[in-house]
């Protein structure tokens, strides 16, 4: 009687909905329990975004509800995408949106993704963070020091957990090679150089005709206005990637969109991730869009150059050399290849698979490996790269405080007019 009492309890809860069913009694080992999907929106429906929609499906957690691209063409191919990956879970709908704040209002929403143009991370991260969502944010994390400061501040006040998109962290190559350098394999580090592209400029582009899909008003948005150009923001026909990264006030050229992954490196190989560098040395040359340096507290100098390497870093010890890119890492002493490091060494955060990461992390509420500080220290490192190369003065830094020390114009360029109704620092 008392058997047939409990199971008759038991389906009349279930019947009224209340009961939680362990996903080992419903299923097989890939089997995820409704209450263990973490709900997905994706903001900015472009090339970078379709390769994140591929990771983030991978694991198996992950669930896509929402899209949101103010280009209706692009948005319209993402929800169909969006949608055939959710097949492969559970048939889903995904809603699509012109506004992203429509977006971060609905409360089956976990998490964000946010892979737009570099000039909307701050406001929609923080949007995010105050609407109570988790972020993946792509890199860089910020347009500007200011920016970022008070992403980290957003993050930590709401109890989010943000991933940077600087997914070179979770590669094994990058990792080793920065074991090396942490433990002292190669002996005391004299100097590093980073082989990336040129800086920001001014944008030249000419004003064009705004196609009727595109809300271009919506697409510059906290920027200063300009007018559109194909180049800032192709048509879906041109499967390129969009070259606003290049100029100022859209997004950083080469030196935030490849120093958001080598200088990333740099920073956590020389154990830096809370810090920065103490100061800048612009070339002698002006004009020049290479030979720039700067200096850690420790007395290592970076020097961005090109060294004989693509999108590569070259470290450069008292007893060894280690050149790292994500094809390859060479090292003068062979064993140092496969060497087995001793149990004192400092060991680092060992990530297999960078979106995954991310959704541990929400699921154990501790951060990724690259939080949401970590990639506010690095954006700041390219962007006073970017101040340096304009100002084209020796600059000291102080990266306790985060403000110059000898420029007052440097300090001015640490944050950016907002447009309009936009305010990143409402929160």
């Amino acid at each position: 009687m008392s058997s047939r009492r409990d199971f008759l309890k038991a389906g009349s809860l279930m019947a009224a909905g209340f009961m939680i069913v362990p996903r080992h009694v419903l299923g097989g080992s890939g089997y995820v329990a409704p209450s263990d999907r973490i709900n997905l929106g994706y903001i900015g429906n472009g090339k970078m975004a379709r390769s994140l929609l591929k990771s983030i499906n991978s694991c198996p957690e992950t669930l896509v509800l929402a899209s949101c691209d103010v280009d209706s063409k692009k948005l319209g191919r993402f929800v169909n995408m969006a949608m055939e990956a959710n097949k492969q879970k559970v048939k889903t709908d995904v809603k699509g949106y012109g506004n992203y704040r429509e977006l971060l209002q609905r409360k089956d929403i976990d998490a964000v993704v946010v892979a737009t143009p570099d000039h909307w991370h701050a406001q929609i991260t923080i949007d995010a963070a105050k609407a109570g969502k988790d972020i993946y944010c792509e890199k860089p994390l910020s347009l500007t020091v200011g920016e970022g400061r008070a992403m980290v501040n957003a993050v930590r006040k709401y109890k989010r957990v943000l991933q940077t998109g600087s997914m070179q962290r979770s590669m094994d190559n990058f990792r080793h090679a920065a074991e090396l350098v942490i433990n002292g394999y190669i002996g005391q580090v004299k100097e590093v150089n980073v082989s990336i592209g040129e800086p920001v400029k001014d944008c030249d582009l000419p004003s064009m005709p705004i196609p009727d899909y595109l809300d271009w008003d919506m697409w510059i948005g906290p920027s200063l206005y300009r007018g559109y150009n194909p180049i800032l923001s192709p048509p879906i026909e041109e499967d390129v990637w969009a070259w606003w990264r290049g100029y100022r006030g859209f997004g950083g050229g080469y030196i935030t969109d490849w120093g958001a992954h080598m200088f990333d490196i740099v920073q956590w190989a020389l154990g830096m991730d809370d810090s920065g560098p103490v100061s800048f040395t612009p070339p002698s040359t002006p004009g020049a869009v290479s030979g720039l340096s700067f200096k850690y507290a420790n007395g290592i100098n970076v020097y961005h150059k090109d060294w004989g390497k693509k999108n590569a870093i070259q470290f450069i010890g008292s007893e060894g050399t280690i050149k790292v890119a994500r094809g390859f890492l060479e090292v003068n002493q062979p064993k140092l290849k496969n060497i087995q490091f001793r149990s004192s060494d400092i060991r680092l955060y060992k990530s297999q698979q960078h979106q995954q990461d991310w959704v541990n992390a929400m699921k154990s509420r501790k951060d990724p490996i690259a939080n949401v500080e970590v990639g506010h220290r690095t954006a700041s490192v390219c962007n006073l790269v970017n101040i340096a190369y304009e100002l084209q003065k020796p600059l000291l830094w102080n990266p306790k405080k985060e403000v110059f020390l000898n420029s007052a114009y440097g300090n001015q360029m640490l944050s950016r007019p907002y447009r309009g109704k936009w305010d990143y620092l409402s929160f």
